[in-house]
């Protein structure tokens, strides 16, 4: 950034970034529009012998040939790393266990290991133990709250860490800031799943991270009709991510890049709706005698509420609860008896989402339930959307007075 110009806030960036001129306007014409338009291409064409001779660099906005995308993709892609300050760049995939699958393949080979968080997203979870671990990589879980121990896990071999914050469907919030330097000072490269709370909440490179990966299916898409995830990297990891994604063949449609562009203008205002209108509902489901515990780091007096206020900047609408008194056929009537709640797995859409869980089978390291007093223990992850949040309580009323009614 030149001397002249002003440091913007990240809300006033998320609405400038990736609107370069180049991809907004026509050459030598004057004026433009607002949006890049959606640029569909396979082939991109060379101008003459010596143009095609010479080559294009492999970076963002050199016209190649479109698995490297176009200034669509592009134009979100530099949208993406405008966001985190200090990264080198970002590269698109068609979803978010991509971005994490091609992340994690890139800075990991056989005879590595990998410190995978105990709490992580089961897809993570599972592709470590799966994919990864057939691939001849060593896979380690950690629990992302015994920062004392941590230390102690690294070996000879260990090259990278694995971290989500808050935890999944958990909702752990670990000192991530602490955690990444550790990892640097060992020569590891950590990693984190910032889905949750977005560059907006938490600026993950900014707090010592090497990679934020996110799912753009969520808040970035915001409407619930796109699949996309990103890894926003410094160098030299941001470097062998893009190699990977080469080397695999990874490359997302400009017409889904256009949407994901789309909703990202307008990320700051859902979430600022979504934070308030999940932290009302959070208050009000801790006064209810059939909840043992709410998980929402941004409730005061819930767990992981200390760290959340001292790191991050903003929240979402996903948080989780725990049943006091319940079996599976009493959640299964409170989730059924709810109207405005669809039952489904995603979630950072405009719609409130419900699912329930139990991580006990998943987790090695982390106890669940959590704490001493946790009833049931039988989980409820809510994603609350733009609803207005007394109709959403008045329908979380009339549930828990089915789940009663058997």
């Amino acid at each position: 950034m030149s001397g002249g110009e002003k440091e913007h806030k990240p809300a006033t960036r998320m609405v400038e970034a990736g609107r370069k001129r180049e991809w907004t306007s026509m050459p030598g014409k004057p004026g433009g529009v607002v949006n890049p338009p959606v640029w569909r291409a396979s082939t991109h064409l060379y101008d003459n012998s010596s143009d095609h001779a010479e080559g294009r660099p492999n970076e963002d906005g050199h016209f190649y040939y479109g698995r490297r995308g176009g200034p669509t993709q592009w134009a979100l892609a530099d949208a993406l790393t405008e966001m985190e300050p200090g990264a080198q760049g970002t590269q698109l995939f068609p979803s978010g266990v991509a971005a994490i699958a091609c992340t994690l393949q890139a800075l990991l080979r056989p005879g590595d290991e990998l410190l995978v968080t105990d709490n992580a997203y089961e897809p993570t979870r599972n592709l470590a133990m799966g994919m990864l671990k057939r691939q001849g990589v060593d896979i380690r879980p950690f629990d992302p709250l015994d920062l004392d121990g941590f230390p102690s896990l690294f070996g000879d071999t260990t090259r990278v860490v694995m971290m989500e914050c808050p935890g999944s469907l958990t909702m752990e919030v670990c000192d991530v800031p602490a955690l990444a330097r550790i990892a640097r000072e060992k020569g590891a490269v950590s990693v984190l799943d910032n889905t949750w709370a977005s560059p907006l909440g938490f600026a993950g490179l900014a707090h010592g991270c090497d990679v934020t990966v996110m799912s753009l299916t969520k808040h970035v898409g915001g409407h619930s009709d796109l699949m996309m995830g990103s890894a926003t990297a410094t160098n030299p990891a941001f470097g062998r991510i893009r190699r990977q994604s080469q080397f695999l063949g990874q490359v997302v449609s400009p017409d889904d890049a256009s949407l994901a562009l789309r909703g990202l203008r307008s990320m700051a205002l859902r979430l600022e709706r979504e934070t308030a209108s999940a932290l009302a509902i959070a208050e009000w489901l801790s006064a209810r005698s059939e909840v043992s515990a709410v998980l929402c780091p941004m409730l005061p007096g819930a767990p992981g509420h200390a760290m959340w206020q001292r790191d991050f900047t903003g929240g979402c609408g996903l948080f989780s609860f725990v049943l006091a008194d319940a079996d599976n056929s009493a959640r299964a009537r409170f989730i059924d008896a709810l109207d405005l709640f669809g039952i489904g797995y995603s979630w950072g859409g405009f719609e409130s989402l419900i699912t329930p869980f139990d991580p006990a089978p998943i987790h090695q390291l982390r106890a669940w339930p959590p704490g001493i007093d946790t009833g049931s223990g039988l989980g409820v992850r809510l994603s609350i959307g733009l609803e207005d949040p007394a109709d959403l309580i008045a329908d979380l009323e009339h549930a828990f007075a089915a789940m009663g009614a058997a």
